[in-house]
């Protein structure tokens, strides 16, 4: 979705909350778009935004509108997000079959959050509306499936294979920060960063001076993804400790 629209949904949706003191909330949203609302968010005083996938792992997530009573853990994520199990007998269906297979019941990527495959099982999170709908898959791909609900506290926390990096840094410049994080020269990360290659919290970035902050998702084509953990401290020689992490 093209970010003017993103946000001019968002400001509706804000205004609704605000006018009639009730909850509202947004599709699931990409990481970037995510990123993007939380930068808008900034300028909007009053605005209490909140995001979830369901669970605190997914990268998917719907933006809850919070009006002034509500406090985050007072919010009904049941009644927005479902989550549910998909289980095959036999084979191991990758992301794309399971997305694809889902996709061809007629529903819109937004009504689909996170889908965590291991081996012959999948766990899919869906807006509560398809919940219903989606329950009544039978195949996907050749593999016939076994579909049953599950709430949101039974999902178990995908596993996630990492890798732990530690380095120094001058600044935390973008270019400084991806060549530390994925092991390359100085210049030439700052090439990469130039050539396009380089996302900063999944949007395209070739600012080299850009500044990184902990929490911040550095993608680099060609060498993954990559997340800026922590900041430890500095150096006699006054450069910066940074701890971060691979995906694997």
């Amino acid at each position: 979705m093209e970010n003017s629209e993103l946000l001019r949904r968002a400001e509706d949706l804000f205004r609704r909350c605000e006018k009639n003191s009730a909850l509202t909330a947004t599709h699931f949203l990409t990481p970037a778009e995510r990123f993007a609302l939380q930068r808008w968010q900034n300028t909007q005083p009053g605005c209490r935004l909140f995001f979830s996938g369901g669970h605190p792992d997914c990268e998917r997530t719907v933006g809850f509108f919070l009006p002034d009573y509500m406090e985050e853990e007072w919010l009904p994520l049941d009644e927005t997000i479902r989550a549910f199990e998909l289980t095959t007998a036999f084979g191991a269906p990758g992301h794309r079959d399971y997305l694809g297979a889902l996709l061809g019941m007629g529903i819109g990527r937004e009504r689909l959050g996170d889908i965590w495959v291991k081996g012959s099982s999948a766990v899919v999170f869906c807006l509560a509306g398809v919940e219903r709908h989606l329950l009544s898959i039978d195949k996907v791909g050749r593999f016939t499936v076994h579909a049953r609900s599950l709430s949101l506290a039974e999902v178990p926390a995908p596993e996630r294979k990492v890798k732990a990096k530690s380095f120094s840094v001058q600044s935390l410049r973008l270019d400084a920060v991806c060549a530390g994080l994925f092991d390359l020269s100085r210049s030439e990360a700052a090439r990469q960063v130039e050539a396009g290659n380089v996302s900063l919290n999944y949007e395209l970035c070739q600012k080299c001076d850009a500044i990184v902050h902990p929490g911040d998702i550095l993608s680099l084509r060609g060498k993954g993804k990559g997340r800026v953990t922590d900041l430890g401290g500095t150096s006699r020689k006054g450069r910066q400790f940074v701890e971060g992490e691979i995906y694997l």
